[in-house]
């Protein structure tokens, strides 16, 4: 195991936020047909703050730990805030991830801005870090990359 670091194994070992929640304001699953790996992460919202987030994930021990540690950012972070959170950030809070496993990274920020987005549609809100997403776009190209 000397692949990953303490915190990794911690997120894998001892998940935080695993589930789902009763009435979700939103709902972003996302998934590499590459990988294989799924991924569906819930919020809750008041006011335009993420009050919980929950998520459940089929995939390796990386994308276990990316699911719990972007769920663990977004709480407490209002819309905006969990929109500038990128893949980058959730791996440098992770204390790094091998190249190989970064797509799991990716798909954690893919996750959370399709339930964010979810969220937007369900409530006629519009955020300008949201403008001309598209949920369903096929972004395989990205699997690997790490955004900055």
């Amino acid at each position: 195991m000397a692949l990953y670091n303490d915190i990794v194994m911690d997120h894998f070992l001892n998940p935080k936020n695993v589930g789902e929640i009763d009435n979700p304001d939103g709902t972003g699953i996302y998934g590499s047909p590459v990988c294989g790996d799924m991924m569906q992460i819930q919020i809750k919202v008041e006011g335009e703050t993420i009050t919980d987030a929950k998520f459940k994930t089929f995939g390796c021990g990386s994308a276990i730990a990316s699911s719990s540690m972007a769920t663990s950012m977004i709480i407490g972070k209002t819309i905006e805030e969990a929109l500038e959170i990128t893949n980058k950030q959730i791996i440098d809070e992770l204390g790094g991830l091998p190249p190989v496993k970064v797509h799991c990274s990716v798909l954690a920020d893919k996750a959370i801005k399709n339930a964010i987005y979810d969220y937007a549609q369900k409530n006629n809100k519009y955020y300008k870090a949201l403008e001309g997403y598209d949920p369903e776009a096929d972004e395989d190209d990205e699997h690997g990359e790490v955004e900055e």
